[in-house]
């Protein structure tokens, strides 16, 4: 049986995404839905001293939560990579 990645964004993310710009958010919202959808083993990084997981698109740095025994990527909160480990 498989199963299919199960994609949650949380209000944090989704009120970030709605302030950038379309064309920047497109290419995340993408991303997410093409290749990480299809892998998404393969796009996330390990944090040090987190729990937490990231996935890097362009610029930007997407903080997520993995289950794989659910097959559930919660979106957390997307940060500009000059702000994202403050």
């Amino acid at each position: 049986m498989i199963m299919t990645l199960t994609i949650e964004w949380d209000s944090q993310a989704r009120d970030f995404l709605r302030k950038l710009s379309k064309v920047i958010a497109s290419r995340i919202v993408r991303k997410i839905d093409r290749d990480v959808c299809a892998n998404v083993e393969h796009y996330l990084e390990t944090l040090v001293g987190r729990e937490e997981y990231k996935i890097r698109v362009g610029d930007y740095r997407l903080f997520v939560d993995y289950d794989k025994s659910k097959q559930l990527l919660i979106i957390r909160s997307i940060r500009h990579r000059k702000n994202a480990y403050k």
